[in-house]
């Protein structure tokens, strides 16, 4: 090397950024519980903030627990914003807290929001709550169905944890849900049912079987 006034001149050498390999190295690494417990809190987040539906966290919840590599728990979050600050709220359909049926029907269905505390109240008639595609916005859902000769009819995603509670007249309350594990980080749903000559049923569906 060629000195001046008895100095070597330096060069700094600033190392190259990650190659394509190095992320499929990363992307192949072995996923721990702490990495699988990390994607099922942000999935929690983005349900409270209506960035998914129950169904869309119930699914995605499902295969980040299954996970075995890093890149597998980036594919569940792929689609959805990097959480670097507190995440901001999507535009939210406004929380149905009374849903009534008196000798005619009620549909809620879809993409739409119940509230933290929702009455269904069915008189001579019927109503209807799927929850799978619902955005839900706490911890915790409560839900007081009354059925005073009429039926509710509550449909929730698999592995969801509910309790169904209340007092049955002259009625039936029936909960038959799949026998799965409650899945990390799911919601509560709490159903108070107060059939009186009328019925409260609370089942499990899967979107796969709308198909069917």
């Amino acid at each position: 090397m060629e000195e001046t006034g008895g100095m070597a001149e330096e060069h700094s050498v600033e190392p190259a950024p990650p190659g394509p390999a190095q992320h499929i190295g990363q992307a192949a690494e072995r996923a721990s519980d702490s990495d699988r417990d990390h994607v099922v809190t942000l999935l929690r987040d983005h349900l409270a903030v209506g960035r998914l539906t129950l169904d869309e966290f119930s699914e995605r919840t499902g295969s980040a627990l299954a996970a075995r590599t890093r890149g597998e728990l980036d594919a569940v979050l792929a689609d959805l914003p990097v959480a670097s600050e507190p995440l901001p709220q999507v535009a939210r359909r406004r929380a149905r807290r009374w849903i009534v049926a008196v000798m005619g029907q009620s549909e809620s269905k879809g993409r739409w929001r119940p509230g933290e505390h929702t009455s269904v109240v069915a008189v001579m008639g019927e109503c209807h709550m799927d929850l799978r595609r619902a955005e839900i916005d706490g911890p915790e859902v409560v839900i007081t169905a009354v059925g005073i000769m009429g039926s509710v009819d509550i449909v929730v995603p698999e592995g969801i944890d509910v309790e169904l509670t209340g007092l049955s007249i002259m009625g039936q309350r029936s909960l038959k849900v799949r026998d799965v594990p409650v899945l990390r980080g799911s919601p509560r749903i709490l159903i108070r049912a107060f059939p009186i000559m009328g019925e409260v049923k609370v089942r499990s569906k899967t979107a796969s079987a709308d198909q069917h």
